[in-house]
């Protein structure tokens, strides 16, 4: 089991960039595969990328593809995701999400952290 804080979120403009940062505390990080997901107002939670414990394999929402980036840093225990060419509707409270290593669910979740994009 891990405890995940996220970090980094905030109001930003259209075009404009921020990055988020979620810090682990627990057991064996290398051995989750880490995520994003968020979910927005009135809307599911939704996938937005995932880095394994290589820290090499990603996988990314194509509503994010080309504009996220997900990267981990074992050593440290964190992962973070920037946000580049950020848009309205990446608007959503974003979570931070670990699953062990050949399991299906994510088991640990973070607090969230909000992230607002205004046109």
């Amino acid at each position: 089991q891990v405890q995940l804080v996220e970090s980094g979120g905030g109001l930003v403009q259209a075009g404009a960039s921020l990055r988020l940062s979620c810090a682990a505390t627990g057991s064996t990080f290398s051995r989750y595969t880490l995520a994003w997901f968020r979910q927005a107002p009135a809307k599911e939670r939704e996938f937005v990328a995932r880095i394994l414990g290589d820290g090499i394999t990603r996988y990314y929402a194509d509503s994010v593809k080309g504009r996220f980036t997900i990267s981990r840093d074992n050593a440290r225990s964190t992962v973070n995701l920037q946000m580049n060419s950020l848009k309205p509707e990446d608007t959503a409270v974003y979570y931070c999400a670990a699953r062990l290593l050949g399991t299906v669910n994510y088991q640990d979740w973070g607090q969230g952290t909000q992230v607002t994009v205004s046109s």
